[in-house]
């Protein structure tokens, strides 16, 4: 697991958390976390409050408080790259946030079936394996995740099946 990535989470959970923003980690950093497994997670996908419209509203206004947490990414460093994807870069990592809102409707993952976690002073989401399977099945289904994401997915739904039904073995 690369705790690196995992750290700046936290360092980035603990200055949200100073605006009253929970984070939810997810992508393959939350998912090594939650298996102990790695994932040869490539950035660091953090999810945050937003309008549950998703894509259907504009960059700049789909996630809540978007200019305080620009102003919170400059003041650790990050340079904003791509405001459609809310990615900010910073020597070689890449940070994207989402919408925590949109999980129920694209994965059935209710956000009141998150567990809050908390390490130190820092507060955080993060799903559990059957939620992961909910959400890497849902993205499965995603023609641009499945043309560009090298069935990543696919090997992370497989071994969330098999720690489901108990059948895989650990490594």
């Amino acid at each position: 697991m690369d705790n690196y990535k995992f750290n700046e989470f936290k360092k980035i959970a603990k200055k949200l958390n100073t605006i009253e923003i929970i984070p939810l980690l997810m992508g393959s950093v939350g998912l090594e976390v939650v298996t102990g497994r790695s994932w040869d997670a490539q950035d660091l996908d953090i999810h945050i409050p937003g309008d549950k419209r998703g894509w259907e509203v504009p960059p700049e206004l789909n996630i809540h408080n978007w200019n305080q947490v620009v102003e919170i990414m400059k003041s650790m460093g990050y340079k904003l790259i791509d405001l459609h994807e809310h990615e900010f870069s910073k020597e070689g990592l890449s940070v994207e946030f989402g919408i925590i809102d949109t999980l129920p409707s694209f994965s059935g993952v209710k956000l009141e079936d998150l567990k809050m976690h908390k390490i130190g002073e820092v507060k955080y989401y993060l799903l559990n394996p059957k939620q992961y399977l909910s959400v890497y099945e849902a993205s499965s289904k995603d023609s641009y995740r499945a043309d560009n994401n090298n069935n990543k997915d696919i090997s992370k739904i497989n071994f969330l099946k098999g720690r489901e039904f108990g059948s895989q073995k650990s490594n």
